[in-house]
């Protein structure tokens, strides 16, 4: 069923959606919505003193309060020297704690504090927002799709930790 609300203006995938046109005109689309979407948060951050790697940190620390430095590594898959200049920044701007892990003392556990926790709330909404409104003018089923576009964007290897956000059995 297609739904007559939509405001897109992109024509409906060709059955030839593999060649080369239709793939660039898809690269394209996620480049501009991605930019898009981060823009909203962007001068947020700014005004924060923040970029885009401390505002990836916070969201996936608020997702799971007690994340290991390592766990947060294989999330956002960048260097241990670039996560490290992120969680020092946030920690000494007091947006997040580190603790010890219990089982393992030599294990850094992560959650954020009230102030961080307001803030990632903030940009969390501004993200919603958008990506909201994006949802409603697309339908269901687009929504849907996209979500299948981006699961195979990621690896095989990598899935498991990201559906584990959700709770997601594979």
């Amino acid at each position: 069923m297609t739904d007559v609300s939509r405001t897109a203006i992109s024509p409906g995938a060709s059955p030839l959606f593999l060649r080369e046109d239709e793939v660039r005109r898809g690269i394209e689309l996620l480049y501009f919505g991605y930019t898009r979407l981060t823009n909203a948060i962007d001068r947020e951050l700014v005004t924060q003193g923040l970029g885009r790697a401390h505002h990836r940190a916070l969201y996936f620390i608020a997702r799971q309060p007690g994340l290991t430095v390592g766990e947060l590594l294989k999330l956002l898959a960048i260097t241990k020297q670039s996560l490290g200049r992120v969680l020092k920044e946030l920690q000494d701007r007091q947006f997040i704690l580190t603790s010890p892990g219990v089982l393992d003392r030599r294990q850094k556990l992560l959650r954020l504090t009230e102030k961080g926790a307001d803030l990632e709330a903030e940009l969390f909404r501004q993200l919603r927002q958008r990506l909201s409104s994006a949802y409603v003018s697309a339908g269901q089923e687009s929504v849907t799709g996209f979500w299948h576009v981006l699961e195979g964007l990621i690896p095989e290897s990598d899935r498991k930790m990201v559906f584990d956000l959700r709770g997601d059995n594979l």
